[in-house]
């Protein structure tokens, strides 16, 4: 018996019909975002091994791809003196995500560049996941950035493009949660946590909607941090929302940042935002404002970002002002409405064995000139001819027409 024959773990093949939708989807959030006035790059997918590893990424970083050094061998890393140890190994590695090499794009281009710059990326990336339901080796991201505005001018159009791509895209329900780094770093300081507790604490906060009030006074107590009256804070933090911005601001409350929250919300007044002091979203790279967008059909939220004004400035020599959402594409695909009429008009023109080759090519020569159609395909009419509308029908072509010696014009009917 033959071996399977399938990708590696964690990475997908799509049949034609998967990948005409994903495709759909794809060039409408290109379509919105470009509406927006964000301008489509293009990266490499592989960036130089100390860049991707330059402490930016987080815990990507440990599940990036590295790739050995040019004329080295497996066997050379068998041989490695310290197995650990690979850098003396390797010079690249596959990009874990957009930012890392739009920041880098950002540093080596920025003469060529407008003093504010609206970025559009989408493109595939690599993790070393472990490879479960909804979690992928490579995956597709969607990404819009705005580098240099320092103002809340930058999250507004960031919120406002990525809520129009998900309503172009029929998902509705969804609510942006927002918050700022500057916000959640008082707060750890007004509960006396040390600084050098500060990344794990926000680790454990971040879990907060998993394991409970509880859990997570639980699990700082055990980082050896006093938990005196924390549980009773997140209780009210977690139940005050917007409320807890308006009266007397809280103590813990940064001034700055809550003027640009007021502003974000006063100026989204179309969109559910939902002020969480809890959110902390996962890279450490964040200075300022995060949002993440969730969705009632959907146990991860489905896109997310924030202000990043110091990553730039390790490539550059001096910071820029960065600001980035990002779209889970594989995520969205889910809850995405894809209704008939989103295909374009496609014809199969079923032809009998015994007609002419010129007069097929002449055939779908006049189709394709026809303004209904955008693809046109040729096929061999076989015994079966139910099975073959079927199969094409789940393809997602729309329409066809059988055609044989006889035919002077085409008549095409609906496939379902």
């Amino acid at each position: 018996m033959a071996a399977p024959v399938n990708p590696p773990r964690g990475m997908r093949d799509f049949l034609p019909a998967d990948k005409a939708r994903r495709e759909r989807a794809l060039a409408t959030i290109k379509r919105i975002y470009a509406q927006h006035g964000f301008d489509e790059i293009e990266t490499p997918v592989v960036e130089e091994f100390a860049r991707l590893h330059s402490g930016l990424g987080g815990d990507n970083e440990k599940l990036a791809y590295s790739i050995l050094k040019r004329g080295l061998s497996s066997d050379d890393l068998r041989t490695s003196a310290d197995a650990d140890d690979t850098t003396s190994l390797t010079d690249l590695g596959l990009r874990f995500d957009l930012t890392v090499p739009l920041a880098r794009y950002y540093a080596s281009h920025r003469a060529e560049l407008p003093t504010v710059f609206r970025a559009l990326q989408t493109g595939p990336v690599w993790r070393a996941e472990r490879p479960q339901k909804g979690r992928y080796r490579q995956f597709v991201q969607c990404d819009i950035d705005i580098i240099g505005e320092a103002g809340p001018l930058a999250e507004i159009e960031l919120v406002a493009a990525t809520v129009a791509a998900l309503d172009a895209l029929g998902i509705v329900g969804a609510t942006v949660r927002i918050n700022d780094r500057r916000i959640l770093t008082r707060l750890l300081a007004s509960w006396g946590v040390a600084d050098h507790f500060g990344e794990r604490a926000l680790i454990t906060i971040d879990k907060l909607d998993k394991v409970g009030v509880d859990g997570v006074v639980a699990e700082l107590a055990d980082l050896g941090i006093d938990t005196a009256g924390v549980g009773e804070a997140l209780t009210e933090i977690g139940a005050g929302g917007w409320s807890l911005l308006e009266g007397d601001v809280p103590a813990w409350l940064d001034t700055e940042a809550y003027e640009d929250l007021l502003a974000l919300r006063a100026a989204l007044p179309d969109v559910e935002l939902v002020f969480d002091p809890t959110l902390v979203r996962g890279m450490g790279y964040y200075t300022g404002t995060i949002f993440e967008v969730a969705h009632p059909e959907s146990g991860s939220s489905v896109a997310g970002g924030g202000r990043y004004d110091g990553m730039i400035g390790r490539f550059l020599g001096q910071d820029v002002p960065a600001v980035g959402f990002s779209i889970g594409f594989e995520r969205i695909l889910d809850l995405v409405r894809d209704p008939d009429d989103a295909r374009p008009g496609s014809l199969v023109l079923v032809y009998d064995p015994a007609l002419a080759a010129g007069r097929l090519a002449e055939l779908k020569r006049g189709a394709l000139a026809l303004d209904a159609y955008s693809r046109v395909r040729l096929e061999r009419r076989p015994r079966n001819l139910k099975g073959l509308l079927d199969s094409l029908a789940a393809e997602g072509w729309t329409t066809f027409a059988t055609v044989g010696p006889d035919t002077e014009e085409l008549e095409p009917r609906p496939l379902s």
